[in-house]
């Protein structure tokens, strides 16, 4: 076995209890992976922030000087791209774009801080699949860190820090004073060719790490960072894009963990992109929200999605898949397996009632699809209800799959429904405690 498959199996025996399925090494030595499907390219042209008078002492504004050094990466065009250095250091500046072909490496005890004046913070349009912004109609705050139209860029480094300080964002939304929806810490829109690894993400305004429109993204090594009261601050949330890899991460956020998305009732419907082929592997964390979420915006549809090896503490939910009459969209084609759970409120719901709408235009005639759902290989203890599956009467949940599933709570009573479905179908073997008559009643054979 190779040190580094030695390595990765000690790090998951002091992990958690099931921590031998989440060291998915082959016979061979070799970790199961899905990063191949974007190549980490080694940049010769190196250049540093501090050659454009970037000062981390914490105080001074680096706006400027991250604004010069990306415009020439992008003017300049080496061959092969260039690698943009942060040394150690606290960088504090305003929003920057990103460009295309370049590196950006946060050295160790590197930290880029996002200023804490919004007063000028830029706004962009909304994105087309949402018809507004998330949370205010209109335009939406600019990401912190920003990608447009990009390709082949990487954000990796030796585990430096990148600071949202979003609490007076959070205070906005606390207060309800915000004119615009918040601002994600990092966005990728129409981009393809991207890697995020071995960074520090914290304390985001809003979602963490937003690849949007996009296609072959690799997230790995990363740990996100929120207080668990912070609001909707996502950690990772594909949506609208194709192939991507989430793999060898921690995150612990006051909102969902990972939220697949793909566009909101009518906007999305007619913007009609889907989420597809995305892999989540390894990923560790707590949250008072869910661990790992399909929706609740899947207008666009989300088919080909496996999440495994997960661990989860202290969760809201573990596993969440949400949508909304007026959604459309179809679900299908989701895996979850081998995922250790430990004090959760809801071990798995499945809702087609969840999340609010853009605005009052949406079709309460469009409804959502979702089938061929596969959850296998779970154990949970202080789980205090094991599942919620609730269909719609006019669109029921088909070939809704559950299999080698304990999940131990408080003891069963008749107030104590472990639990509670309607309008599903499918199948369920080695179900503990058992589940809800819908899935046990007919012999449906899962395939």
């Amino acid at each position: 076995m190779r040190i580094g498959c030695v390595w990765e199996t000690l790090a998951c025996l002091t992990a958690a209890i099931m921590v031998l399925k989440s060291c998915t090494c082959t016979a061979a030595g070799e970790v199961v992976t899905c990063s191949e499907i974007v190549p980490m390219v080694y940049r010769n042209d190196k250049i540093s922030i501090t050659d454009f008078g970037g000062i981390g002492d914490g105080r001074t504004l680096n706006t400027k000087a991250f604004n010069e050094a990306i415009y020439r990466i992008k003017h300049l065009r080496r061959r092969g791209g260039t690698l943009l250095y942060i040394p150690p250091g606290v960088y504090l500046t305003q929003t920057f774009n990103l460009t295309s072909r370049m590196t950006l490496y946060l050295a160790k005890g590197a930290v880029i801080k996002a200023t804490q004046n919004t007063a000028n913070w830029p706004l962009i349009a909304p994105l087309a699949s949402y018809g507004r912004g998330r949370e205010r109609p209109g335009g939406r705050y600019i990401s912190f860190i920003h990608g447009e139209a990009l390709h082949d860029v990487i954000i990796t480094g030796e585990n430096g820090t990148i600071d949202g300080q979003g609490g007076v964002w959070w205070n906005m939304w606390r207060r309800r004073t915000l004119q615009f929806t918040r601002p994600n810490l990092i966005e990728f829109k129409d981009s393809r060719g991207i890697i995020i690894s071995n960074v520090i993400f914290k304390n985001s305004p809003f979602w963490n790490i937003h690849p949007v429109y996009c296609s072959n993204v690799v997230i790995r090594h990363v740990t996100i960072l929120a207080p668990p009261d912070s609001p909707n601050t996502d950690g990772i949330d594909p949506d609208s894009s194709s192939h991507v890899c989430i793999e060898d991460s921690y995150i612990s956020t006051g909102d969902d963990l990972v939220a697949v998305k793909s566009g909101w009732d009518q906007y999305g419907i007619k913007y009609a992109r889907p989420s597809n082929d995305i892999t989540i592997r390894r990923l560790t964390g707590s949250s008072p929200f869910a661990g790992i979420a399909i929706g609740s915006e899947t207008s666009g549809g989300v088919y080909n999605v496996l999440a495994e090896h997960i661990t989860l503490k202290n969760m809201g939910i573990g596993i969440h898949l949400k949508t909304n009459i007026g959604r459309g969209g179809i679900i299908r084609n989701i895996t979850v397996s081998d995922v250790y759970m430990v004090n959760v409120r809801k071990g798995i719901k499945i809702s087609a009632d969840v999340g609010d709408h853009p605005d009052k235009n949406y079709n309460p005639n469009a409804l959502p699809v979702l089938k061929h759902v596969r959850i296998k290989n779970v154990r949970g203890k202080k789980v205090q209800q094991a599942g919620l599956i609730h269909g719609l009467k006019n669109s029921p949940f088909t070939d809704i799959c559950l299999s080698n599933i304990n999940l131990q709570g408080p003891i069963i009573s008749p107030t104590n429904v472990p639990w509670k479905c309607s309008y599903v179908s499918g199948g369920a073997i080695q179900v503990n405690p058992s589940p809800c008559l819908e899935l046990i009643r007919t012999r449906y054979k899962c395939r």
